[in-house]
């Protein structure tokens, strides 16, 4: 289990700093760099489904799965902002409202993530 955590934490981690990576490509208008970082920044969209999907705690009794599938969905909302912007800010569109939702959707996976039980827990309270 600790290592899919590792290889969960791992893969969204690096997802971020490509999505910065892309944004800043775009703005020094490094077309071709921005598609190549766009495509395996997509490649790891299925790495974090994939263990993400692997920490989900099927068959446990005790856990607490409404709040797992509320991770599930917001770390799918965070997936898509992170798509979205790219899209709109490749074609020159506003991404003020999507930021918001990215903000807001990746603070929830983040605080989801560190106080359900799996895995690294800093706030998990287990009463």
């Amino acid at each position: 289990m600790m290592a899919t955590t590792h290889l969960h934490i791992t893969t969204w981690a690096i997802a971020i700093i490509l999505f910065f990576v892309a944004l800043s490509l775009h703005k020094s208008n490094n077309a071709k760099g921005f598609k190549i970082v766009h495509m395996i920044l997509r490649v790891f969209y299925i790495l974090i489904i994939i263990s993400g999907a692997l920490l989900y705690p099927v068959g446990n009794p005790n856990a607490n799965h409404m709040l797992y599938g509320i991770k599930v969905l917001t770390g799918l909302v965070v997936i898509s902002m992170f798509e979205m912007i790219l899209i709109r800010t490749s074609k020159g569109k506003s991404t003020g409202a999507l930021w918001t939702i990215f903000i807001i959707a990746i603070v929830a996976v983040l605080y989801l993530g560190l106080s359900l039980p799996l895995g690294w827990h800093p706030f998990y309270n287990p009463s």
